[in-house]
């Protein structure tokens, strides 16, 4: 409760702080606006036309409805891995042998790309929901599942040993040793997974579904909208982005603050 608290009170100075970042946004917009004047719109829509574009569609609802699917589909799949992958990967840290026998099984499902995994769904699940869950499921999986094994494997012997000395209570141990450690390997692997969800998501949905954003840029290309794909290309990296600094990376800086 007092880290939500805290949380809360350094928010306002957490966005000041955001100027930098809100720079280089603009920056990439300059970019995009000489791409379009060096190329014409047909290949790259101007900044303005594809904003102008965005608005149009949100004011119509479909896209509305077909983002609350792909974030609805997204944050199952994030939650299924992270529950999965970090309760196995902290099983697999206490034991030596289950940690050598997941290492191969691990470097498979990230060799394998996310675009066979799709295929393979398709012809077990069908064109479902099911399809574009799996798919984010296993492709985000092992990175959470590696960063709680790191998280448990690289726990330092000295300060549990010093802890069992000085006879630290149990509760002292998981919250002021253990969880700061194994949390500053596994919030990263949450994060990078969030992002993996969100892209896998809209492939998956582009490939092996009839709603959602990924549909609706399938719909775009087809139609050759240039206009409409950025427009969708844009909200996509704006969930994104606003997920990913307006709730994650504040919670990182709460639970970080060990280390400075």
């Amino acid at each position: 409760m007092n880290a939500f608290l805290n949380i809360l009170k350094d928010f306002p100075r957490y966005l000041w702080s955001g100027w930098g970042a809100i720079a280089s946004i603009c920056l990439f917009i300059a970019l995009w606006e000489f791409g379009h004047q060096a190329y014409g719109s047909l290949v790259l829509p101007s900044p303005q036309v594809a904003f102008s574009t965005l608005w149009q569609l949100l004011q119509n609802g479909d896209l509305q409805a077909d983002l609350l699917i792909s974030l609805k589909r997204a944050m199952w799949g994030f939650l299924i891995s992270v529950v999965l992958g970090t309760t196995l990967g902290l099983l697999a840290g206490l034991f030596v042998t289950a940690s050598m026998m997941s290492r191969p099984l691990v470097t498979i499902l990230m060799g394998m790309p996310p675009i066979a995994w799709i295929v393979l769904a398709m012809m077990w699940f069908g064109m479902s929901d099911m399809t574009v869950v799996f798919t984010i499921v296993i492709a985000s999986f092992p990175m959470v599942f590696v960063g709680a094994l790191q998280g448990t494997r690289t726990l330092e012997n000295d300060l549990n040993t010093m802890s069992n000395i000085f006879k630290v209570p149990l509760r002292m141990k998981i919250v002021d040793i253990y969880f700061p450690h194994i949390f500053s390997y596994v919030f990263p692997a949450w994060s990078v997974s969030l992002g993996t969800c969100w892209k896998v998501v809209v492939m998956a949905e582009l490939l092996a579904s009839n709603s959602g954003i990924g549909s609706a840029l399938a719909i775009s290309r087809s139609q050759l909208d240039t206009a409409t794909a950025l427009a969708l290309v844009t909200i996509m990296v704006a969930s994104l982005l606003l997920i990913e600094y307006l709730l994650m990376e504040p919670i990182k800086r709460e639970v970080e603050q060990w280390r400075s």
